[in-house]
């Protein structure tokens, strides 16, 4: 018997298209344009997914999602709306909702979000820990290390977080999918009319923060998001946002947590990392000069060091891509950071216009101004996190020994490039 798929929204002709899109796909359609009827109508007819219209004449679609999540918390609910936004997306999502797409929707965005409903994003354990993530992690490891590749990996259930635009300043924030294997990370709209992948001709700013473009949308601030990927080995995700993914605290470890409580799964399908076979450089590489090169090695292993105008100074941090948990207790935590100087100049660039004082580390000409600091060494270690995040753009791990000087994201971005070219196809 045909899987059933309740459409509840006040228009006819949107009634009407999906029945034709879900009738052709298999679906046994009911709809309905009578929103205090719905909790009868599931009752009635138990379908295995609602679509569901935010804006409803006699009843708000958030509080008919919440009725029904509180009725029948095992039902799916996709919201569905013309005038949709990530914020009420992330509402939505924290109530339960499934997913939220926005219309006019691409058929295909529409029938990927049922059939992530469908399968009820049961794939891995709910709340596995870091711990347990982490040496599910390094089983895959040692086990590619005998093979030459890796699993692709993808989250085990959807995840949802809201927050602050660092430079746009607007409320923003994310709705994690898992991806099939091969389709690598995207970054799409709320319609799924726009997707920006994660690769190299992507990328058109590289000056305060890693920014993607295609198909004339753009996104900014994606660098400590493919951080934490990068260390989770996360190769296949559908990341629906606005313009800015969240700032959070300024560094990645909400990201981590988030995913380590999703959990992840391995795909049926691999990946070849990019194996360092010789050194590739940029810059001078002469002490007290910027820059950056990385030589083979066994594992990723990163050497920074950072050099800034006093409270700051010298800071040189070594860390090596050994587990999760090595990520997650040495690099995630490190938060982003900017002099008060500095902001007038993000301001005319009409940047950094989220930066509050519980979302980066604020300095001035003597001391930080606004927290107390996670680690003594806690900027260099930031550059850290964004160097991970960066060196994802390639879209599969690097293993290599990486030591870098005064560099940033542009200088990251130009080894990328020449890690690439080397190793093309």
């Amino acid at each position: 018997m045909s899987e059933t798929v309740l459409v509840v929204d006040d228009e006819e002709r949107i009634r009407s298209s999906l029945r034709g899109i879900l009738s052709d796909e298999g679906f046994r359609v009911v709809d309905t344009g009578d929103a205090p009827g719905v909790l009868d109508l599931i009752e009635r007819e138990s379908p295995a997914v609602v679509l569901l219209d935010v804006w409803m004449p006699e009843m708000d679609g958030i509080e008919l999602l919440r009725r029904i999540k509180s009725e029948r918390p095992q039902t799916p609910v996709i919201m569905i709306s013309g005038h949709g936004n990530i914020q009420s997306a992330v509402a939505a999502t924290k109530l339960g909702a499934a997913d939220f797409i926005q219309k006019p929707f691409s058929v295909s965005g529409l029938l990927a979000s049922i059939a992530r409903a469908l399968e009820g994003d049961t794939a891995g354990p709910e709340g596995a820990s870091i711990e347990a993530v982490s040496a599910a992690a390094g089983a895959s490891r040692r086990k590619s290390v005998r093979l030459g590749t890796i699993a692709q990996r993808t989250v085990a259930r959807s995840i949802v977080m809201g927050g602050q635009g660092l430079h746009t300043g607007l409320k923003t924030g994310v709705l994690l999918h898992a991806a099939p294997a091969g389709t690598g990370i995207v970054f799409s709209s709320l319609s799924d009319e726009t997707a920006i992948s994660v690769r190299l001709e992507n990328v058109t700013d590289t000056g305060y923060n890693t920014t993607l473009t295609s198909g004339g949308r753009s996104v900014r601030t994606v660098e400590h998001l493919l951080s934490a990927l990068h260390a989770f080995g996360i190769t296949n995700l559908l990341v629906k946002t606005d313009e800015e993914v969240p700032a959070l605290d300024g560094s990645a470890l909400e990201f981590c947590k988030q995913i380590a409580s999703a959990g992840v799964t391995d795909q049926g399908a691999a990946v070849e990392p990019i194996r360092i076979a010789k050194k590739i450089g940029i810059g001078d590489e002469v002490e007290g000069r910027e820059f950056i090169k990385i030589e083979p090695a066994e594992h990723l292993i990163i050497d920074y060091t950072l050099d800034y105008p006093q409270p700051i100074g010298v800071q040189k941090i070594h860390f090596e891509l050994t587990s999760v948990e090595a990520y997650i207790k040495e690099i995630a935590p490190a938060r982003t950071f900017a002099f008060v100087d500095e902001f007038r100049k993000l301001s005319a660039m009409g940047l950094g216009s989220g930066g509050r004082l519980d979302n980066l580390i604020l300095v001035d000409n003597e001391k930080v101004v606004n927290t107390n600091l996670r680690f003594p060494d806690e900027f260099a270690r930031h550059k850290v996190l964004d160097l991970m995040g960066d060196l994802y753009l390639l879209g599969r791990p690097v293993i290599g020994h990486i030591t870098a000087s005064k560099t940033g994201h542009s200088d990251n971005l130009e080894l990328v490039k020449a890690i690439a070219a080397v190793h093309a196809g």
